[in-house]
């Protein structure tokens, strides 16, 4: 999905609104439709996998870590809520590809952990997902991977803008 109409469109609206810096819309609308380009891509390669990209990043933190994670680590970790993490390791656990376990020191607490059908899975996705992020970059050099990595960390620095209620322009 297209973010915004066109060029004029974006001219129209900055001869009515001074605020309105044209490269900064047009940059960030280009932004916005890669990423949906992107998650769009991401959403049809996970389904391969009766996946969805959260699910698939669960399990991933979950096959790196050795001794399992808190589903507050996991929330942590996404910068998500706990309810979004529930809702998710429900599902996986239903699919068997988690399980949770009482905490060692606390049973109260709960651990995630792979199960061996999560574990086989996750290492049969990795060969053609890595493979599949190597085509999603092939058309940048190296240094041009560098450059996107330095430019994107600038744009999060930049997302305050849009999230702090207390945002004030600089002009």
């Amino acid at each position: 999905m297209r973010t915004f109409p066109n060029r004029q469109a974006i001219d129209e609206l900055a001869s009515q609104y001074s605020e309105l810096d044209i490269p900064s819309v047009e940059t960030c609308l280009a932004f916005l439709d890669v990423t949906a380009s992107v998650y769009a891509a991401f959403d049809i390669h996970f389904a391969r996998y009766g996946l969805s990209i959260g699910k698939f990043t669960l399990l991933m933190q979950l096959y790196v870590a050795s001794e399992g994670l808190t589903p507050s680590e996991f929330a942590e970790r996404a910068d998500v809520t706990r309810a979004t993490i529930t809702g998710l390791l429900d599902g996986l656990e239903r699919e068997e590809l988690v399980k949770r376990e009482a905490h060692p020191n606390d049973r109260r607490r709960l651990i995630i952990r792979l199960t061996q059908k999560g574990r086989q899975l996750v290492a049969k996705i990795l060969p053609d997902h890595f493979c599949r992020t190597t085509g999603l970059m092939a058309n940048l050099a190296p240094t041009e991977k560098k450059t996107l990595i330095k430019l994107l960390n600038k744009v999060q620095i930049g997302t305050d803008a849009l999230s702090n209620p207390d945002f004030k322009s600089a002009t």
